[in-house]
């Protein structure tokens, strides 16, 4: 039985809807002997479309779902009418989506933004009624084309995690615990190496300033790690999607490593899989500093590298403000809004906020109050419709008597209260 949590590869087969035959219909109705063909086109067949969507960070709906069909168009009918369209079916998939055909190889096409649609099979066309096939000399026609069918593929979907920060680093070196500390996820945390088998994002917000970014916790890497060695050779591919690389250090040697290898053999697993990571913006964290060891090795370390890092504690908070400043000011996260341009003050009055400044920050206008409108009664003057005149006092002659006397309502109403 399939127990997975986190699926970041997987195989789906998918098939678009079939199109819907064409109708072969004569015009049936009384007094018209010879209606002629009247048969409508059929429906096509509906799409599969993968949608991006920012909410999901894993495969594992579709791990247990592989297989999406979409629905088949409608048969044309007579009287020329037209088959229903098949409906599409819309698959959400994370960001960093990755399509390729699966005996292939041929690269379908990816998913990066919130929102963005790649039609991955189409729907297939609707077949033509008898209609098309009338001629003078062909005034009854029985020819009709069914629908074609729906493309059909087996496709691979691969995900690379999509984060403004990875933390890279070896097993047992503080990313888990930083990660906690900083956003809040909750990332296992045991004195074993290997404790994280998965990438996990979290999420750093700036509540004042209205910004956030992301940062991933990449499982630990070890030597030889582009080989295959540990998990490494999973998990790599997750680290090219990152923006910025923070190489956490323990600077401690709680394990007996040197803490000046350990930088240097992460800049070697990462250049043998890829150049161009090196060129990346690079921010190196010192973390286990509430160690007394710690101090002697970060001079060792500045010396080896030539590199100063960033002094932190996972554990009891130390250093992590000065962190988040520096990974502030090389992310330079912009302010989101939720979608609405316009507010209402509380005198009435509205502002419209124009999401992206100048100087990067929300630019507030204010419009003019409006003024209220008069309420609508119903009777004001429109196209092809008279309001009532309005009369005074006795309507069209003033000097008139009453209709009817208050002396003879008495007396033809002895029973009325008046």
């Amino acid at each position: 039985m399939k127990t997975r949590q986190f699926v970041d590869s997987t195989v789906i087969e998918v098939r678009a809807g079939r199109g819907g035959d064409g109708s072969a219909s004569f015009r049936r109705e009384k007094f018209v002997p010879k209606g002629g063909p009247d048969g409508g086109d059929g429906g096509r067949g509906g799409n599969v479309v993968l949608v991006g969507d920012e909410d999901a960070d894993s495969l594992v709906a579709l791990f247990f779902d592989p297989r999406k069909v979409a629905e088949d168009g409608g048969a044309g009918s007579g009287r020329g009418k037209h088959g229903k369209n098949g409906a599409d079916l819309f698959v959400r998939v994370p960001l960093g989506t990755a399509v390729k055909d699966e005996y292939s190889g041929m690269f379908v096409g990816e998913i990066v933004e919130h929102g963005q649609t790649l039609v991955v099979a189409r729907g297939g066309r609707g077949g033509l009624g008898n209609i098309h096939w009338k001629r003078p000399d062909h005034q009854a026609p029985r020819e009709f084309t069914p629908g074609a069918d729906g493309e059909e593929f087996t496709l691979r979907l691969d995900l690379n995690i999509m984060a403004d920060a990875g933390l890279v680093g070896f097993p047992s070196a503080g990313k888990s615990s930083l990660l906690r500390c900083v956003t809040a996820a909750k990332p296992k945390v045991a004195a074993y190496h290997f404790t994280t088998l998965r990438p996990i994002v979290g999420t750093v917000v700036f509540p004042e300033k209205f910004t956030s970014f992301r940062i991933a916790d990449i499982p630990g890497l070890i030597e030889n790690a582009h080989e295959g060695a540990g998990l490494g050779l999973g998990f790599l591919r997750h680290i090219e999607r990152t923006r910025v690389l923070v190489f956490v250090i323990d600077m401690a040697g709680t394990d007996g490593r040197d803490p000046a290898d350990d930088y240097r053999t992460l800049l070697h697993e990462l250049e043998m899989r890829d150049p161009e990571l090196l060129t990346r913006s690079r921010v190196v964290v010192a973390n286990k500093m509430d160690i007394p060891e710690a101090a002697e090795n970060l001079e060792e370390f500045r010396r080896d590298t030539g590199v100063d890092p960033i002094c932190i504690s996972a554990a009891t908070g130390a250093g992590i403000p000065e962190f988040l400043s520096v990974l502030e000011r090389i992310i330079k996260p912009q302010p989101k809004t939720s979608g609405r341009n316009t507010a209402v003050l509380a005198d009435g009055g509205k502002f419209k906020v124009r999401v992206m400044g100048k100087t990067g920050e929300p630019v507030v206008k204010r419009t003019a109050k409006k003024e209220s409108k008069p309420a609508k009664t119903g009777r004001e003057p429109r196209r092809g419709y008279t309001p009532p005149r309005e009369l005074d006092g006795r309507g069209e002659h003033p000097n008139a008597g009453d209709v009817v006397s208050e002396d003879y309502v008495r007396s033809a109403a002895p029973f009325l209260k008046l």
